[in-house]
């Protein structure tokens, strides 16, 4: 996590050879990339860091290779991070790369080949390989480089390995920072917040470390002064109120602190594991435990145990794990005890795709049990929203005695960005346990006609001793006999929902609430919905969008918005079959799973679009999916 002070004073400036002005630029992509743990993913997070500091609005999206540690060299094994930095705020990652600094030409290629580069991308490529000991690698460096030239782009060789070992006798350890302090020269950043950056990212190690990375920046910073001939700046404001910038795992770990939660039970799990990291770093300051269980049934299990105990806890996992929760989630929904479940989602099924974003686990979070078990899912879309869900989420679990899931995903979660440090607020915390007497005659679940709730007995309660049972039970929480009991006790647990979602407001539409199509969404794809939105609005397109903050249960005016366009459509990061398939015809199309649930709520004909890349999804192809849409619209008509 990184504090950004208000108005910091200027530290040195970008060395600029005489008669070399800095090209000035709105925005651009940089990329940092590596074999696995070269150190790019660490230099890209630092780089956004340096450049949020100065008050530009920036996105990083890790780039993680499928393996843990792919094979030294490979296509498949680009390790590193991507950097999209503005002078307004940045809401997503955008679309390709303007300047990529890779460590060789392998992982260099693997990016080309996904088009993830622009025509005629800035590349400083390691040049080492040049004269490398394996002919077969000269050779391969030799063609990749030719080709890529070949191909428009414009190549730079950096010898990277040459420079930093006048410094580390390992350059693996030092081309990291070497590489930072170019790019802090070539986009005019300031070097005194690089240096302030390297005490944050090394103050626990030695201070010989932490001096040795501040001379390998500098030397990188020297080094593009003096040999490159371009360079940028990216004007920025400078924040009058603090700001942090957080990847969205740390946002929610520091909102469970918030929260007043005090108890997290979880089982490492990619990508979701580096919240319960940070949480196991700092909870216990502050009074709260980390819990790692032996597997994901025992921690869901243990949260549950702790819940019922009266310490609302947070189980916090991705899609397999949160599979294996489901039963034990069925019984806090029986039990109705309050319980947080954060599930970060990453591609399937099976194990799936650990690294790779996708929102995929929507239908099983809200119907994922046998029986009728209703949740409360909500999906923030912001790096700031995922650290404000998780206060929201424990007041809706101890409101209602339910169970809440926060839905976020790999991209979410890796991602930072910039956002006003949050004031504390006592309201934020759990109200103190109430261990007062129960009153004669009161029962465990005496369940409110209208509204479903009851009375939440604390073990230990004078008065409130019962028999908690998983088993379908009667207001007395007595094993369920009679032939009506069961269909009253999942009324009332129905009946919290629906009171839950008379609080809710209506979700805004982002621009007229008239026109030829609105584009519908949930998560982490609001950033590029909009940005590709406003774009189209620009340019005369009659085009809205809505994000729905709660997909469990589903706001109120959403069909009312909906139905002020001609077409509505959704945008998601899960599977929807193409139409244009030759197999697919209208009996029997999947469609997308939001897409559904408005199909299925509101009987419109909602269409969807939707891909399962691995990546998040770019402004730039939703903008090409709207076209297309208005365009059949257009022929319709």
């Amino acid at each position: 996590m990184t504090l950004q002070k208000p108005a910091a004073k200027p530290g040195k400036k970008a060395r600029t050879p005489a008669g070399r002005t800095p090209t000035r630029l709105t925005e651009h992509i940089i990329e940092i990339i590596s074999d696995s743990g070269e150190g790019a993913q660490k230099c890209g997070q630092s780089l956004g860091s340096i450049a949020a500091q100065m008050g530009n609005g920036i996105w990083t999206t890790e780039i993680i290779p499928a393996e843990i540690r792919p094979p030294a060299r490979s296509v498949a094994g680009a390790s590193g991070n991507r950097i999209r930095i503005g002078s307004e705020r940045i809401t997503n990652g955008g679309d390709k790369t303007d300047l990529v600094v890779a460590f060789n030409e392998q992982v260099l290629l693997g990016r080309v080949r996904a088009g993830e580069l622009k025509p005629g991308a800035i590349i400083l490529l390691e040049g080492m390989w040049r004269s490398h000991a394996d002919a077969a690698i000269v050779a391969s460096y030799a063609e990749t480089h030719q080709r890529l030239v070949a191909a428009g782009y414009r190549v730079h060789e950096i010898p990277m390995e040459q420079e930093c070992k006048t410094i580390v006798s390992d350059p693996k350890r030092g081309k990291n920072m070497f590489a930072l302090g170019m790019l802090c020269q070539l986009y005019s950043l300031d070097l005194k917040l690089a240096t302030d950056q390297i005490f944050l990212t090394f103050g626990k190690k030695d201070q010989s470390v932490i001096d040795t990375n501040v001379r390998l920046l500098e030397a990188g910073h020297r080094w593009a002064a003096e040999n490159l001939d371009f360079c940028y700046s990216i004007p920025a404001t400078r924040p009058q109120t603090p700001q942090v910038v957080v990847n969205g795992n740390t946002a929610l770990a520091l909102g469970t602190l918030a929260s007043g939660m005090e108890i997290c039970a979880m089982y490492p799990i990619t990508p979701a594991t580096s919240a319960s990291h940070y949480l196991a770093d700092v909870f216990e300051k502050v009074g709260g435990v980390v819990h790692q269980a032996e597997d994901e049934i025992a921690a869901c299990a243990f949260a549950i145990g702790a819940s019922y105990a009266g310490k609302c806890a947070i189980t916090i996992t991705s899609g397999p794990g949160y599979s294996l929760k489901q039963e034990g989630i069925g019984l806090a929904v029986m039990g109705e005890i309050p319980l947080v479940v954060v599930n970060v989602q990453r591609g399937g099924p099976s194990t799936g795709q650990p690294t790779k974003v996708e929102q995929g686990d929507m239908l099983s979070a809200v119907f994922g049990s046998h029986g009728d078990a209703p949740k409360v899912v909500m999906a923030p879309a912001t790096i700031e929203e995922c650290f404000y869900s998780i206060i929201t989420a424990r007041r809706i679990a101890e409101t209602f005695n339910m169970v809440v899931v926060v839905l976020t995903d790999a991209g979410l979660a890796t991602s930072q960005q910039p956002f006003p440090r949050p004031e504390f607020s006592e309201a934020w915390l759990a109200p103190p346990i109430d261990q007062s007497p129960v009153p004669a005659g009161a029962r465990p679940y005496d369940w409110d006609p209208v509204t479903g709730l009851a009375r939440r007995f604390i073990p230990g309660q004078p008065g409130g001793m019962h028999t908690l049972t998983g088993l379908a039970h009667d207001r007395d929480s007595h094993v369920a006999y009679d032939a009506t009991i069961n269909q009253e006790s999942i009324q009332a647990r129905s009946r919290k929902l629906a009171a839950f979602q008379k609080t809710l407001k209506a979700p805004p539409v982002f621009g007229p609430r008239q026109g030829d199509l609105l584009v519908i969404g949930w998560g982490s794809t609001k950033g590029a919905i909009e940005e590709a939105v406003a774009g189209m609005q620009a340019q005369g397109h009659k085009v809205s969008s809505m994000h729905i903050g709660f997909v469990q249960p589903l706001p109120p005016g959403i069909k009312e918005a909906m139905s002020g366009f001609k077409r509505v459509m959704t945008v998601e990061g899960n599977w929807s079959d193409p139409p244009d398939d030759k197999i697919i015809d209208e009996t029997n199309r999947r469609y997308s799973a939001l897409a559904m649930l408005l199909r299925a709520r509101y009987l419109v004909d909602v269409d969807c679009w939707s891909e399962v890349m691995g990546q998040p999804i770019k402004p730039a192809t939703i903008r090409d999916v709207l076209l297309a849409k208005l365009k059949t619209l257009d022929k319709a008509a």
